[in-house]
């Protein structure tokens, strides 16, 4: 049979459980809400900037291709572009 010091550990560990899926569940929100406000700044750039789409469009790709050499960025690299760079980078020297 199971004690009472079972039993309470139980339902501590249940408790703790329910707590913790709370906080995931409050942390999953969170981060949609900073990635939402993220997106609204970017879109509020871009439109104080005045560029036609298609002239955005092809900023970004020159910048993404490297075209751009001194763009700055947050940093945020595509994986197969970060990949192809480097070989490139390996050839030349």
């Amino acid at each position: 049979m199971a004690t009472t010091r079972t039993i309470r550990a139980r339902a501590e560990a249940e408790k703790a459980r329910q707590k913790l899926a709370e906080q995931q569940a409050k942390l999953k929100e969170l981060e949609a809400k900073q990635t939402e406000y993220e997106n609204m700044d970017i879109v509020d750039t871009v439109r104080g900037m005045s560029i036609s789409l298609d002239d955005l469009a092809a900023i970004l790709q020159s910048i993404k291709s490297g075209v751009i050499p001194n763009a700055q960025t947050s940093g945020q690299v595509d994986p197969m572009l970060k990949e192809t760079k480097s070989k490139k980078e390996d050839e030349l020297e």
